[in-house]
């Protein structure tokens, strides 16, 4: 099986309340939450939260669809470059429009974790392997 990559081993420094922790881990679990290889994932996060400065949902949506895909492109991350950047937009979108951009938003409105899990799924792309790394090393943070 291949190796985890974790929250820390991105230089992401998850503390309780904090946003721009929480959604950079959020970005870098749902492109890991794909078919694709971690180390390319990882990549791909590096590029559009690190080198691109998209480190919040507004500024992600910012972004253009062609923008997204050449980042994706620059990570080797070429196999669902055109959804994964829609979904990216999209995901930035919704968490903009009803939670302010914030995970905390999403952890404030739920009674627990199952409910705060059952939000996470409701965005386009995010499916049970992306919560499950998420969660990984989010929960602690976050419950």
């Amino acid at each position: 099986m291949a190796k985890s990559i974790t929250a820390a081993e991105l230089g992401i420094d998850l503390k309780p309340g904090d946003d721009t922790s929480l959604f950079k881990w959020f970005i870098a679990s749902f492109l890991m939450g794909k078919r694709i290889q971690a180390p390319i994932a990882a990549r791909a996060y590096q590029v559009i939260v690190e080198e691109e400065g998209r480190d919040t949902a507004r500024k992600l949506q910012h972004c253009t669809s062609g923008q997204l895909v050449a980042m994706l492109g620059r990570a080797h991350y070429v196999r669902y470059d055109e959804t994964t950047a829609q979904r990216l937009l999209d995901l930035s979108a919704k968490l903009n429009a009803e939670y302010a951009g914030k995970i905390t938003q999403i952890r404030g409105v739920s009674a627990d974790r199952s409910a705060f899990e059952k939000r996470l799924a409701e965005f386009d792309g995010v499916g049970p392997k992306t919560i499950e790394i998420f969660m990984r090393d989010a929960a602690r943070v976050l419950f």
